[in-house]
C-alpha cells in the first residue's frame, strides 16, 4: 500500500483535524513562556485533574500502597490506555494526564497536537511478545517475511514491531503491515486477519489459554520499549494550578510503581486474579517478567531513545523527521527520582 494512503487510513479523521486546523493544544501555539515558568510550590485549592487509569490500575495501586491523599481532586479516573485513544481524549479536553509509552507523544506531534512528557520510567526488559494466529508455522521474527503483521503506528506495539523487523534485517516492504489499534489485535489474530500481533506480557497468557491448543504460540524477542511515561497537553501545563497538581502527582505515581514491584503477591491476587480473572500461576508468570521501576534524574537516555524511535518512523515514511527535544518539559525532570529510594533511580 502506498505510504500516504496507508498513513491516512491509519490516522483517520482525528489526524486530519490535527494536521489541517488549529485545534486546542495545537503545536503552533505560543507556549514558550508557560514551558519555562517555575512550578508552584503548592497546589491551589480547588484544583482538579482528569487522569487516565487503564483497567483501574492506578486507583488500586494507590489504595493498596496506602499512599497519602493527593493535594488536589481527581475529577475523573478514565479507563483509557491506548495511545490513539489518549490523543483523542486530550483533544476533546476530557483528559489532563496519561500514562503511555514513548511513541504516542511522537504521534501527537505529527498530528499537530502539542503535549509534553513530564515523567519517565525506564524499562529494561521486554514488555511485549509476538503472538501468532492459530495454526501458525512461524517460530522466529525472520519468518515474518511476506506475512501480515498487526501494526499500530501510534502505540508502543508499533515501534516494538519496527525495531524487531530492523533487528531481523527485514525491510517494511518485505512484510505486510496491517493498520490496527491494539484493542483490535485479539480479534485480528483469532480470525486470521493477521499472522502476527504484538501482545503485552499481561495479555499473552489469556490468548494462549484459549488458542495454544489450536496451534497459536508466542515468539519472544529482546526488543524493549524503553519508556514508560506520563504526559499532558500543553494547554493543561499552561495552567499553573494544573501544572502544580501534576508535579504533586508524579511522586505518588513513582512510589506506587515501586510498591507494586516490591509486593508482587498482593498485586497478583488483587489485580490479575480478582479483576482480570487470571489464575494465580498466570499472574505469577506476568510478575516474573515485570520491569524494575527506574526513574532517571536526567532524561538524556530517554531523549536519545525517543529520537531513535522518531527517526525509525521517519525512515518508513510514517512521520516527518523532527527534533524530539520539544516533547519534554524539563521543569519536571527530577521529580520522580527524588521521590524513590536510590536503588530505583537510574
Amino acid at each position: 500500500m502506498h505510504r500516504r494512503v496507508f498513513l491516512a487510513s491509519l490516522l483517520g479523521a482525528s489526524a486530519a483535524v490535527g494536521l489541517g486546523g488549529c485545534a486546542k493544544g495545537d503545536a503552533s501555539a505560543d507556549t514558550k513562556g508557560a514551558a519555562t515558568r517555575p512550578l508552584a510550590d503548592k497546589v491551589p485549592a480547588g484544583t482538579s485533574l482528569k487522569i487516565a487509569s487503564y483497567l483501574g490500575q492506578q486507583q488500586l495501586q494507590f489504595r493498596l500502597a496506602k499512599l497519602p491523599q493527593l493535594p488536589f481532586t481527581v475529577s475523573n479516573w478514565l479507563n483509557i490506555g491506548a495511545g490513539p485513544d489518549v490523543i483523542n481524549a486530550f483533544r476533546a479536553g476530557s483528559l489532563d494526564l496519561a500514562n503511555n509509552a514513548g511513541i504516542p507523544p511522537i504521534q501527537a506531534h505529527y498530528q499537530g497536537f502539542d503535549a509534553k512528557i513530564v515523567a519517565i520510567d525506564i524499562t529494561r526488559k521486554p514488555n511485549y511478545v509476538f503472538a501468532t494466529k492459530p495454526g501458525s508455522d512461524l517460530h522466529t521474527v525472520a519468518d515474518f517475511k511476506g506475512r501480515r503483521l498487526a501494526f499500530s503506528q501510534g502505540q508502543a506495539q508499533g515501534v516494538v514491531l519496527l525495531r524487531a523487523l530492523k533487528q531481523a534485517g527485514l525491510t517494511y516492504d518485505e512484510v505486510k503491515l496491517v493498520p490496527l489499534t491494539s484493542n483490535q489485535f485479539f480479534t485480528a489474530l483469532q480470525s486470521g486477519q493477521v499472522d502476527v500481533a504484538p501482545l503485552a506480557n499481561s495479555q499473552a497468557p489469556a490468548y494462549l489459554k484459549q488458542y495454544e491448543a489450536k496451534g497459536a504460540r508466542t515468539i519472544p524477542t529482546d526488543v524493549v520499549d524503553l519508556l514508560n511515561l506520563l504526559w499532558a497537553p500543553q494547554s493543561v501545563l499552561n495552567d499553573p494550578a494544573k501544572a502544580a497538581a501534576i508535579a504533586a502527582y508524579i511522586p505518588q505515581w513513582a512510589k506506587g510503581q515501586v510498591w507494586q514491584y516490591e509486593h508482587p503477591d498482593v498485586w497478583n491476587e488483587e489485580f490479575y486474579v480478582k479483576t482480570q480473572n487470571l489464575t494465580p500461576e498466570q499472574a505469577r508468570g506476568i510478575s516474573r517478567l515485570a520491569n524494575k521501576p527506574l526513574f532517571p534524574p536526567s532524561w538524556a537516555e530517554a531523549i536519545k531513545w525517543e529520537q531513535e524511535t522518531a527517526d525509525l518512523l521517519a525512515e518508513g515514511g510514517f512521520v516527518k523527521k523532527f527534533d524530539v527535544g520539544s516533547l519534554f518539559d524539563h521543569r519536571f525532570e527530577s521529580i520522580a527520582a527524588r521521590a524513590v529510594p536510590e536503588e530505583y533511580r537510574k
